[in-house]
């Protein structure tokens, strides 16, 4: 248990997406002006990772990796199909995206108005292909460490949206210099969050 809540509250701040690896840095910068709209993007992106990194789990662990399909036949324990990973990932990814963009039009077509060109630009999201290939990397044990990090990975992303979403509809009434407004002054608070984000590193559970 204490594991796993070490991975979650790693997963949020201190390997947070953005903060600390600047994975969907075009869509955070590009939707984040209103807090209304990334909320929306933010719970796609939460939803998206919650889902597709714990299935390319399964899928690179029970047929992909070097003996993976050793639960098929014994005979197939040397069969290694680890080279399919990246078009594996991206073709999950990619069809869970179209049936949210499916959803989202359908339920909430102002929200889906509003984001435009970026839902279906999840489908390519570095920060949703970075949470599967983080998966591959670190090892986790079992599914269930996969979910949490997926998880706290997607809480993290949706944080960082919504608190430079909300900083940057409060500037807008500041008297920033013009050079500054609109991107300047939003790289210069992203910087100032990931700093602040760094703080976390000292947390040991």
């Amino acid at each position: 248990m204490e594991n796993l809540l070490n991975i979650f509250i790693s997963s949020i701040f201190v390997d947070n997406m953005i903060f600390a690896y600047f994975l969907g840095m075009c869509a955070f910068l590009a939707i984040s002006k209103t807090v209304r709209t990334s909320v929306g993007f933010g719970l796609v992106i939460l939803f998206v990772l919650a889902v597709t990194v714990p299935l390319n789990y399964l899928i690179f662990n029970y047929l992909l990796k070097q003996g993976a399909l050793v639960w098929i036949s014994p005979d197939l324990a040397h069969v290694d199909l680890s080279f399919l990973s990246f078009i594996m990932f991206i073709a999950v990814i990619a069809s869970l995206t179209q049936v949210v963009e499916m959803v989202v039009e359908k339920y909430a077509p102002v929200l889906y108005n509003e984001l435009g060109i970026f839902l279906p630009l999840v489908a390519v999201q570095c920060a949703i292909m970075g949470g599967s290939l983080f998966m591959q990397e670190r090892e986790y044990e079992n599914i269930l460490e996969v979910s949490v990090f997926a998880l706290g990975s997607g809480i993290g992303w949706l944080i960082a949206i919504v608190g430079i979403s909300a900083i940057r509809e409060k500037i807008r009434y500041s008297n920033i210099p013009a050079p500054l407004r609109g991107l300047g002054i939003a790289f210069i608070v992203t910087g100032l969050m990931a700093i602040g984000f760094m703080s976390f590193m000292g947390i040991r559970l």
